[in-house]
């Protein structure tokens, strides 16, 4: 719904206080599955909140994965930020909004149709979405964002992508770093020729479960 007028208005995309009150749960515990996957899960809404067209706001306390709803009455829960699980959340939103703040293909072209475009978004058999960004400028690179909104590793999983190049992994929702399963996913893969989802070439990739990872060509075409 948010394309129908994406590219006519430059806008906020928040996850806002109303989604976390009136019996709606925090953001934590609207996940499904164990403490992992739900923090696997909210790992994977943000980093789509990030990469997507628009500039992104969280509302106070949910970088901090509270289970319990937002409370004007009290106090934040600092006391969970002495947790591994959380340490690891708070080292994913410094590595997140930093590399965010250094790719401007992530949002130089926000308000632009030419700045995203979908890769797949048709995959109902594997839960995975694949999107790219665009600067519009040949100075910096594009970026390719591949979700696995499963738990399942997902391996051979090929995509298309717009150049001729190698494509290096810049990002994983999934990094041990941030108490992910640490799969192990293609650090480094050169595209092949062989047309997939619309473009002349494409790359094989490993995808992590409940996982977002981001790629950016390293060597221009010829």
């Amino acid at each position: 719904f948010g394309m129908v007028y994406e590219y006519s208005e430059r806008f906020v995309n928040p996850i806002s206080h109303d989604e976390v009150v009136h019996l709606k749960k925090s953001l934590l515990d609207k996940m499904p599955g164990d403490e992992w996957q739900k923090l696997a899960n909210l790992r994977l809404l943000v980093t789509y909140q990030m990469t997507r067209p628009g500039k992104a706001l969280l509302f106070m306390g949910s970088e901090l994965a509270p289970h319990r709803e937002w409370n004007h009455d009290a106090s934040l829960d600092w006391h969970l930020g002495a947790l591994p699980s959380r340490a690891g959340l708070d080292a994913f939103f410094e590595t997140l909004g930093t590399l965010y703040r250094d790719t401007p293909a992530l949002w130089k072209a926000d308000p632009d149709p030419d700045g995203f475009c979908w890769v797949d978004a048709d995959d109902r058999v594997n839960s995975v979405f694949a999107y790219a960004r665009f600067a519009k400028d040949q100075r910096y690179p594009h970026v390719i964002i591949v979700m696995n909104c499963t738990p399942v590793p997902r391996s051979g999983y090929r995509i298309g992508v717009p150049s001729a190049a190698t494509y290096e992994e810049i990002f994983s929702s999934d990094d041990r770093r941030f108490s992910g399963s640490a799969v192990e996913t293609v650090q480094r893969v050169v595209a092949e020729p062989v047309p997939y989802h619309g473009f002349g070439q494409s790359i094989v990739l490993t995808l992590p479960p409940l996982g977002a990872i981001l790629l950016s060509p390293t060597i221009a075409p010829s």
